[in-house]
């Protein structure tokens, strides 16, 4: 485990750690609770926990989640995400309590499992690994990285990037930390940066304390990704496109009860768009549009032609094509559309409201063939959630 995980000295712009003072607020804690034992009659009566939990913050400034009240507060919140479309099957979360993990070292071991325990040989398996929470005085460790799984982006001489723009400072960062950097390609999978509590000493689950930075390059074997080839031509393959399985988001706080999990990464499966239509389409990531164009022999010298449109579908076809051809689970658009009004039509049965942001439902490519380009959502900020701090 030692070569692949380094410790570093403390690093100004992401080791200086403002200690959390304040105590948990009472009402979120009794509002959680309740909606807790609302869901849960078998829970029994909700009185001797309010009054366990009230006990707890007036005592210490915070108070400690059941397992049940955790995986109930991170599935919720799964259940809230008004950016996500794929909220059918938020039941099924898988609930990793990890809290007893405190230092740097033993997030970054769990990270590498989280990836393993969530690709499950191509079965992608929803999944929530949930570190230390912050507490009065005592803040958790963070992991900096966007997603447990992203590309590096080097920058050359002239301003251009190999690899994806979008992590070029990200991995100037990073080097700078002392990543000597994959094999200079456009898919050279980053390193997690994680920073530690601020607890001193040594965290319980291995790692430096005191805010350092820890450096960890994620092994083969937990990141699994897949080439892309398209199934008419032949030559797509010669790209040399690829992408990982597993989006695993890791830079959220998971707030439930008015508890903040900063160290909470979690997943789903992809939705083909998210890869054929934004990583590898979008002009300030991977830009393959013209590519793709050019060996199509499509006309790029007018937008009338609807070059960037055909591009466009056949680059999301390869997509989804390799995903299935590999065994890794994958939706397109147009199904998981359909799941998510099965998800909302199921929301308003129970009497919930499905927070939804538009702009993020409606996908990335033929929106309007969609039935959720169709309607208008209510998007109310509900509780528990997955939240981004400054």
């Amino acid at each position: 485990m030692r070569t692949w995980i380094r410790s570093l000295r403390p690093f100004d712009s992401i080791a200086v750690q403002t200690l959390i003072e304040r105590t948990i607020d009472i009402r979120e804690a009794e509002r959680f609770i309740r909606l807790f034992h609302e869901e849960n009659p078998s829970a029994g009566d909700p009185h001797a926990r309010l009054r366990e939990v009230a006990r707890d913050v007036s005592r210490f400034g915070t108070y400690v989640h059941t397992f049940e009240e955790l995986q109930f507060g991170a599935r919720v919140a799964w259940r809230n995400s008004n950016r996500c479309i794929g909220r059918l099957y938020w039941r099924s979360l898988k609930v990793r309590d990890l809290r007893q993990v405190t230092g740097a070292e033993g997030v970054a071991i769990e990270c590498v499992n989280h990836l393993r325990e969530a690709t499950n040989g191509g079965r992608i398996r929803p999944t929530i690994t949930v570190f230390a929470p912050d507490a009065p005085g005592r803040p958790a460790p963070r992991v900096l990285n966007e997603q447990l799984i992203r590309y590096a982006g080097y920058r050359g001489a002239d301003g251009s990037v190999t690899g994806d723009p979008r992590y070029a400072d990200f991995t100037d960062m990073v080097r700078a930390l002392g990543w000597p950097g994959g094999q200079g390609g456009r898919f050279d999978v980053l390193p997690l940066v994680i920073r530690s509590g601020g607890a001193p000493g040594r965290g319980r689950g291995g790692g430096p304390g005191d805010g350092e930075p820890l450096l960890c390059t994620l092994p083969g074997d937990a990141v699994l990704e897949v080439p892309l080839v398209h199934p008419h031509y032949p030559w797509f393959e010669d790209l040399g496109l690829r992408w990982h399985a597993v989006p695993a988001i890791s830079d959220l706080c998971l707030e439930i009860g008015g508890i903040c999990y900063p160290c909470a990464p979690f997943n789903g499966w992809y939705m083909g768009a998210e890869i054929g239509a934004r990583n590898l389409a979008d002009a300030d990531r991977y830009a393959q549009l013209p590519v793709v164009a050019r060996q199509l022999g499509l006309d790029t010298s007018t937008e009338r032609s609807l070059w960037r449109d055909h591009a466009l579908v056949e680059l999301n076809v390869a997509v989804l094509h390799s995903f299935e051809r590999a065994g890794v689970t994958m939706a397109d658009h147009h199904t998981e559309s359909t799941r998510f009004l099965t998800h909302l039509e199921r929301e308003e049965k129970a009497g919930r409201v499905c927070p939804a942001d538009w702009s993020w439902i409606v996908p990335p490519i033929s929106g309007g063939l969609t039935p959720v380009f169709h309607r208008y959502y209510d998007n109310p900020h509900l509780t528990p959630a997955f939240v981004r701090h400054k």
